[in-house]
């Protein structure tokens, strides 16, 4: 074997301010690169040079001395939330589920919960200041049940604060000192100029250790990670327990992020972060601070994604829009006529993209505007008018009759038992099944009585006591409903079936079975 060249490495004094990169690899047996490194050639070849990018500081600590007197420790002393309370990303009305969602996780028994008082927790988060009168930013879920809140300055002090207003949908909330100021603050970045690839810094309160700065880059945005009215920031700065809150800053100084959540199976860094960007969290804090709360529109929806197999079940080319699984009786859309079934594809003259696109850009409507939307109905496309409501409490949501406002059903229909269709068998709804899965005694519908769990839709979770309501856009009332659904999907090349599903009160979603097996 030919003996490797020598690579000669220069007095790093002749080049100053510059990374030399030097690689040399081995391989045994032939091979493109081995032929390579046996070119007597490559001892002459330039060595590659790379100066530092624009930008890329020598030391971050000018920049950390000047914002951490506004970054703070949060002590707060609360109740310890439900089980159900403790993720600050969750859907009320108009969510919906992940695009590639599991079935299962709808099958839940809703469970009882105690009424024993909740024991008293202490925990700590991060925070920074504002203005000069002491105003704070931090998360929803560092303060959520807070009865007494406690702030740490970076001089020592600590101060008493009140709670001014917050926003569970975007894990916000804003906090007022008690004591007169002037403090120094820092400001947001609404130049919605940041960039994937441009260095960050995170400062905050990790594992209660106090003040403690991190640096990274911008690693992805639009990150979707659970709520529906925020996309993301990821960052690879370390962000940990404690950090929540606290502000994540580009090379200028300016919060271009609230840290807000960590994906770690150890609860440790393991380099991934996400921030709530900071064009979304100004114009929330500020809602907060003149209203005590964000106003959002609201249309009185309950709808999914529009995946590959509901686009699929509805001949559609492209998984593009929002579908309605069920309409708020009494709701802005029931008074416009919008139904169960019907594919949001634009509202207000704007594309929507899945059905977290949808509220967030009814949310960013104003209550009392008239909107034109464009649904696509049996197929075809129409055009609509809505007037957007007020977004209710989390709690009233919660209360509210979805149902579908297209229900003209034949009174009495029932379903004949022992049928099947899909690996289901059927049998009639009776009255105690009604009341179970919140149905009127009108509503169509066929109860499923088994499940073959090796069908299809064994395998995306079905199983025994919900209730299929529409099978193709149609209303089900037997076992035979659902065959013909399937028959006329295969007849018009369609690879799905929807099928509309009651899973619980309160809970009806759309469900795409294939029809290509077990159908």
């Amino acid at each position: 074997m030919a003996q490797e060249p020598e690579i000669k490495v220069p007095n790093p004094t002749k080049k100053k301010n510059f990374l030399a990169i030097y690689a040399v690899s081995a391989l045994v047996g032939a091979g493109l690169l081995g032929a390579t490194l046996q070119n007597p050639n490559i001892a002459n070849a330039q060595q590659i040079a790379i100066a530092p990018p624009t930008g890329a500081p020598m030391s971050f600590a000018d920049l950390i001395e000047r914002v951490s007197p506004a970054v703070v420790s949060i002590s707060v002393k609360a109740r310890a939330p439900e089980a159900a309370a403790n993720s600050p990303f969750e859907y009320g009305g108009e969510g919906a589920p992940d695009e590639e969602f599991d079935f299962r996780k709808f099958f839940g028994d809703p469970g009882g919960r105690g009424q024993q008082k909740a024991p008293e927790i202490r925990s700590m988060g991060s925070g920074f200041v504002i203005n000069e009168g002491g105003n704070i930013v931090t998360n929803f879920h560092v303060i959520d049940g807070a009865e007494e809140i406690t702030v740490a300055l970076k001089d020592g002090r600590e101060i008493e604060a009140d709670l001014v207003g917050a926003d569970k949908a975007t894990d916000l909330a804003v906090l007022k000192l008690r004591e007169k100021g002037p403090y120094k603050f820092v400001s947001f970045d609404t130049a919605e100029d940041i960039r994937v690839g441009d260095w960050v810094v995170a400062v905050g309160n990790p594992f209660g250790l106090g003040g403690t700065a991190t640096a990274g880059i911008v690693s992805a945005d639009g990150r979707k990670i659970g709520g529906p009215y925020t996309d993301f920031l990821q960052i690879d700065a370390p962000i940990n327990r404690g950090n929540s809150g606290g502000p994540t800053f580009d090379l200028k100084g300016r919060v271009i992020g609230v840290n807000s959540a960590i994906f770690s199976p150890s609860g440790g860094n393991v380099g991934i972060g996400f921030a709530i960007p900071s064009t979304t969290a100004a114009r929330v804090v500020d809602a907060l601070m003149k209203n005590g709360r964000v106003a959002r529109g609201w249309l009185g929806v309950s709808v999914q994604d529009v995946n590959k197999d509901i686009a699929s079940g509805l001949g559609l080319k492209d998984a593009k829009g929002a579908i309605i699984s069920s309409v708020v009786d009494g709701g802005p859309a029931a008074k416009g006529g919008f139904r169960s079934g019907d594919v949001v594809l634009t509202i207000n003259g704007k594309k929507v993209d899945d059905a977290g696109d949808l509220t967030r850009q009814v949310g960013d409507l104003g209550a009392g505007k008239n909107v034109p939307v464009e649904v696509l109905r049996d197929g075809k496309r129409q055009s609509m008018r809505v007037t957007v409501g007020d977004r209710p409490s989390e709690e009233k949501l919660a209360s509210l009759d979805y149902r579908r406002s297209n229900d003209t059903p034949a009174p009495g229909a029932a379903a004949a038992g022992g049928t099947e269709a899909l690996g289901m068998a059927f049998g009639a709804l009776r009255p105690d099944d009604r009341t179970r899965l919140g149905l009127t005694k009108d509503e169509p519908g066929a109860l499923v009585t088994d499940v073959d769990p090796d069908s299809e839709a064994g395998q995306r979770g079905m199983r025994a006591g919900v209730a299929i309501l529409e099978a193709g856009g149609k209303a089900v009332r037997s076992a035979a409903d659902v065959n013909r659904a399937v028959s006329d999907a295969k007849r018009d090349g369609r690879e799905t079936v929807l099928l509309l599903v009651q899973v619980r009160q309160g809970a009806r979603i759309w469900l795409p079975v294939p029809v290509t097996k077990g159908g």
